[in-house]
């Protein structure tokens, strides 16, 4: 059975464009069914797309990624899938952006010790680098609180008229709708209100 080289790539989130990766792997002549795409958090390995690839991978298969960061983003959990997919299924892989991550090429031990030791480097770089951008958010989102930054959506004001309209909806004289209509306020926000104001 002929070997195969399969892709993977992963933007953070459904809003990100993946097309940089594609090209990158389309330009490599890897089929585009062997391209594996998750529109994902990197936090765990728990990803559609990327599930289904290891479970096609097979022993000398390649698989190619443009940057260790796409793998994933936590340093003990990408150590564990690099062991599991080149030791236990015995398939190579590939990260274009760091030619000296290619188990396919660094058979040798010392290419299999310098290629542990890279990974290990990069992949707690990448941990420490997330790390410091949660924290310096944290500390941006607590000084924005200090200062009096509201965040979230701003709080619908109550109409002018809400009292009055009120009282003739709970003595039956209109109906919720008409209620809605007169305070031109949506389903949702109308009950929240009124619920508010019965608490």
């Amino acid at each position: 059975m002929e070997n195969k080289v399969f892709a993977y790539g992963r933007v953070s989130s459904k809003d990100q464009n993946e097309a940089r990766q594609l090209e990158v792997f389309k330009s490599l002549n890897i089929n585009e069914r062997d391209i594996y795409i998750d529109k994902q958090s990197g936090k765990d390995f728990n990803r559609e797309k990327y599930q289904i690839l290891k479970g096609n991978l097979r022993s000398n298969d390649l698989l190619v990624i443009k940057s260790i960061d796409r793998l994933g983003r936590n340093y003990n959990m990408i150590l564990d899938e690099w062991r599991d997919i080149t030791k236990n299924i015995g398939a190579d892989i590939r990260v274009l952006d760091l030619p000296i991550l290619d188990t396919s090429k660094n058979k040798e031990l010392l290419g299999t010790v310098i290629t542990d030791i890279v990974l290990g480097l990069l992949s707690y770089v990448a941990e420490q680098e997330r790390t410091f951008i949660n924290q310096r958010q944290r500390e941006g989102i607590d000084i924005a609180l200090k200062n009096g930054v509201k965040f979230g959506r701003p709080r619908i004001q109550k109409p002018d008229n809400f009292d009055e309209v009120i009282n003739e909806w709970k003595n039956k004289k209109i109906t919720a709708r008409q209620a809605m209509i007169l305070l031109n306020l949506k389903s949702n926000t109308f009950y929240n209100m009124v619920k508010n104001i019965e608490n």
